[in-house]
């Protein structure tokens, strides 16, 4: 039991106070569905888009965990409506904690809508529900009844009537985006969501254990120095009952094609964010036309790097990017800096 209760404290100290007790990313950028619902097909040149996050975190201490992602949405009636088009999507998420595998899977489906309101400004409002499942094994967690005075014996039963439980809920959330953009050097949006509207139900004795309501709020802008050097700063902070999320930094893309400016530059990705009270993150990537690799590593600098030796997490995404017709011509869109 004692070994059982130290996972649970792990996993209580680590998960709650540095994700707001929820799914996250450090690049919460790549993860535009998970941030925000209207976010779905707010694309600048391209039609569809698909990415994949991961995530391993707590690879040093004994029970580290996984998050993985899978997204794709794709924009409707861009062509068709003269200041407005449709996006839809749907993104698979799965996080798996400590030694009793502690998983939550959950498949969200997202629509969004987004209107130009002027010549240099949009807005958008999304809303996505989710299919929630929360699982454990208990088989491979220990307990005081199987320990023999020397060591815990697996092979003696834990007495528990059920080796896996599970429990499954419906997740909604909702939000909107504001855009301002000069479409030569200057773009900034402004988002707002919040995550479990319906308050949902997640427990596995049938105790009203309800999620708490999240909001998010993120800005990010986007400022191309030169025809070299573009400069993305951001912040994202969020709350759930009592714990929260204050992210901020700055991504610079370098122009690494040469020959000065164009529209499918190769570009160069650099960064560095600060997760308030918890790490230092290191950004770095490559862009060629418009798919993107990124890899980040997080430098503890809570009171946690003492149990694992300042090593946060290290996460990879991968985003590509494409549009519906074969010659490559882009679709009407809305003005954002490029090289």
């Amino acid at each position: 039991m004692k070994k059982y209760l130290l996972i649970l404290i792990f996993i209580g100290g680590l998960y709650g106070p540095a994700c707001a007790q929820d799914l996250h990313f450090s690049q919460y950028y790549n993860a535009p569905m998970l941030l925000n619902p209207a976010n779905t097909a707010l694309l600048q040149n391209s039609d569809w888009r698909a990415g994949l996050n991961y995530r391993n975190q707590g690879a040093t201490v004994p029970v580290p965990y996984n998050t993985f992602s899978f997204f794709s949405d794709f924009g409707l009636l861009r062509n068709q409506w003269d200041n407005a088009w449709l996006g839809t999507g749907v993104a698979v998420w799965r996080d798996v904690a400590g030694n009793g595998n502690l998983a939550l899977t959950k498949v969200q489906g997202n629509l969004a809508a987004h209107v130009m309101t002027g010549e240099k400004t949009s807005f958008s409002a999304g809303m996505g529900a989710a299919y929630c499942q929360r699982s454990v094994d208990f088989s491979k967690l220990t307990y005081d009844v199987q320990w023999d005075e020397f060591s815990f014996n697996k092979s003696v039963s834990n007495q528990e009537s059920f080796s896996t439980q599970k429990t499954t809920f419906i997740d909604v959330n909702a939000g909107m985006n504001f855009s301002y953009f000069n479409n030569d050097n200057f773009y900034v949006k402004a988002s707002v969501a919040a995550a479990h509207l319906n308050r949902p139900t997640e427990t596995f004795y049938g105790m009203s254990n309800k999620i708490g309501l999240r909001p998010l709020l993120n800005v990010d802008v986007v400022y191309k120095a030169n025809d070299n050097i573009m400069l993305s700063p951001s912040v994202y902070y969020t709350r759930q009952k009592k714990a929260s999320e204050l992210v901020g930094g700055t991504l610079i893309n370098i122009n690494a094609s040469g020959g000065g400016p164009t529209l499918d530059a190769n570009e160069i990705i650099l960064g560095v964010f600060y997760r308030n009270k918890d790490a230092i993150i290191g950004v770095a990537g490559f862009k060629w036309k418009q798919n993107r690799v990124t890899f980040n590593y997080d430098h503890t600098v809570s009171q946690l790097s003492a149990g694992n030796n300042g090593v946060g997490a290290m996460e990879i995404s991968l985003i590509i990017q494409g549009n519906y017709r074969k010659d490559g011509e882009s679709t009407k869109a809305y003005g954002c800096p490029r090289f």
